[in-house]
Parts: C-alpha cells; structure tokens; sequence
C-alpha cells in the first residue's frame, strides 16, 4: 500500500502539472479570442471568466486523458533514470503489480473523465451557449459607458447617456447622433430625450429604443434647411448585432440520456464517443507502463516522442471513426470501440515484449 501511495502521487503529480500547462495553453488561446472580442463591444467584459470556465469542462475531458499519459511516463521515466524502479522491483515489486497500480490510479481519472463526459461536459456547452446567445442579443446601446460618449456599431454615430439603470435598460437624458450615410434620409440626424428604454416586439421579437420627451433634429451642418420634431414617443428599431456564435454539433449539448432515447446516427456517435473516453485513460494508463521503460543511459525522455506520437494517433482515430460514424458511413457497428481493442492488443504486446522474446 506504501508503493501504491507513492507510485500514485508521483502519476497524479505529475498529470496534474502537465494538464494545467496544456489547459492554461488552450485557455490563452480562447481567452485572447473573446478579450478581443470584449474590447470591441460585442462580449461584456464582466461574462469572460464565467465562459472560459465553462469552455474548461469540455477541454479537460480530453486533456486529462493525455495529462495522465504524459505523467506516468515522466513519473516512471524519472524513477528508472534514478534507480529507484530497480530497486522497488528488488524489494519485491513486479511488473503485474506496477501495472496493477497503475490501472487503480488510471481508474479513478476514468471516473472524473466520465463525470465530465456524460455530465459536465454537456452542461458547460449549454450554459456557454446561452451565455453567447445573451450576449448576441444585446444592442449598443446596452453596453454604454455613462456619462462619457460612445461610438455605435460600425462608426454609425455616436451616443451619450448621462446616467444608465443597473438593469442596463434605462438612459436618462439620451443623446444620439447619427451619420448622413447611415440615416434613412441621408441627412445627419440628431435625438435628445429625457430618457430611454429598451423594449420588444412580443409578436415579432424584434427590438425598440423607445425615447420620451424630447426632440429630433435633421438637416445638413451649415445649411438653412431644418427639420425639428418634437415628440413624446419615438420608436426606433434596433439593429442586430454583428456578433455569430460560432457553430457546433447539435448532440454536443444533448444530455446522455437524451442521446441514449435518440436513433439518430449523430447521437449514437455521440453517445459512443461519451462512453469511450473513460475506455480512453485506462488503455492509455495501459500503454504508458511498457512506454515508460528505460534504461538509465538512455535519458529521461528517450521514449516521450514515440509515445506521444502514438497518443496522436490513437486520438485520430477515434476522431475519425467518430466522424465516420456520425454520417451513418460506418462499415462496422462500433468502429470506436474496434480501434480501442487494437490499441489495446499493442499495449499487451508492448507490456509483454521484453518476457516474450528474452525466452
């Protein structure tokens, strides 16, 4: 139980280092992605960490997975480097049991892959997007800074608002100032009202600013021609934002029963591969054992590259076979779990390589 303690916290010590980097890696990415976006007024800043942290759920179920490959190789690498293998072997550790204790620690990463895959994972793509879906549905003028003057979309004029409610619905003493290239008449167009809320169409679903007491003015800067209005209501339509939510697959944010009751080839793909990612981290835990072999003057590192690349392949593979199957072109039942056996049949062979052939 002591080697168990310590062979486990070496592995998850290591996983635990290796998926931070690769997830901060990943996270940078996306998080530079909607920064921009952010500074461009089409996401609130506020939102950002709360959908990054949503995003992480589905990132982590298959960076886990090669977390926990790369660990048990540096881990073990590095106890067969220094000796300390040998010398667990020659106080009565054999290669069954280091296997063994393996396939527990791998066992316990399969369980919070699962969670993640059947549960978290689905749950972290709904809620991302309806976040999104929020932020689509947001107007200019629910994004103003007060008291200070705000371009709108696309450069069409600018808007000020002396004073914003926290519900970012009401403006108090509104003014807005729109482009001659932008206005229905071609002239330059200028409100100023006492104050303004967003409404919507029940009916149509579209979107008003609805300004009260105040005035409209239109004409060229320069010239005598004028036209003031006077009004009490002014209805104006509010464009759509520019922002698109990026497309995904409809059975990515299907919960795992949903896909279970559904026939459909997507589901069942999506369900598969849902199922096969714990199948994932125990043949991949299964793997890196032999993988991690080596010999002191070899280096720590002699065999990461192989390994790796092998991971990639794994991983391609069951991509495909996904895809393949998503479009009902499969020419198997089960093609996912098929290239599992066959990694599972190298990871025997690897793990009995050095018994068979020292005969």
């Amino acid at each position: 139980m002591i080697i168990f303690r310590y062979l486990a916290r070496e592995v998850l010590t290591s996983m635990f280092a290796v998926s931070f980097v690769l997830l901060l890696i990943i996270f940078s990415a996306r998080f530079v992605k909607y920064l921009a976006e952010a500074a461009a007024g089409k996401l609130d800043a506020g939102v950002l960490l709360t959908l990054m942290a949503y995003k992480s759920l589905g990132f982590m179920e298959l960076i886990l997975p090669l977390g926990l490959f790369i660990g048990i190789l540096m881990s073990y690498g590095r106890l067969y480097l220094e000796s300390e293998m040998t010398v667990l072997f020659a106080c009565g550790l054999s290669n069954k049991q280091l296997l063994n204790y393996t396939l527990a620690t791998s066992f316990f990463v399969a369980i919070f892959v699962a969670l993640l895959a059947t549960y978290l994972g689905p749950h972290g793509v709904n809620a991302s997007e309806k976040l999104l879906a929020e932020q689509r549905n947001r107007t200019d003028f629910e994004t103003l800074k007060p008291a200070r003057f705000n371009d709108l979309e696309s450069g069409k004029g600018v808007t000020y608002a002396e004073s914003i409610s926290k519900d970012k619905k009401t403006l108090n003493h509104v003014f807005i100032a729109e482009l001659a290239k932008d206005s229905k008449e071609g002239v330059p167009t200028i409100l100023m009202a006492e104050s303004g809320e967003t409404i919507i169409d029940s009916e149509f679903g579209e979107k008003y600013l609805l300004l009260k007491n105040g005035k409209q003015y239109k004409g060229q800067p320069g010239g005598a021609k004028y036209e003031t209005v006077e009004f009490e209501q002014l209805y104006q339509l509010l464009p759509e934002p520019d922002y698109a939510i990026t497309k995904r697959k409809a059975t990515d944010g299907m919960t795992t029963l949903e896909l279970y009751q559904d026939d459909s080839d997507s589901a069942s793909a999506a369900l598969q591969w849902r199922l096969s990612l714990p199948v994932l981290v125990m043949i991949v835990g299964f793997l890196a054992v032999p993988l991690s072999r080596t010999q002191p003057r070899k280096g720590r590192y002699g065999k990461l590259l192989p390994a790796i690349l092998i991971y990639i392949i794994y991983l391609v593979c069951l991509n495909a076979a996904r895809g393949v199957m998503d479009n009902g072109s499969s020419p198997v039942a089960g093609l996912l779990w098929w290239i599992h056996g066959v990694f599972f049949i190298l990871a025997v062979v690897l793990y009995n390589a050095p018994r068979w052939f020292n005969r």
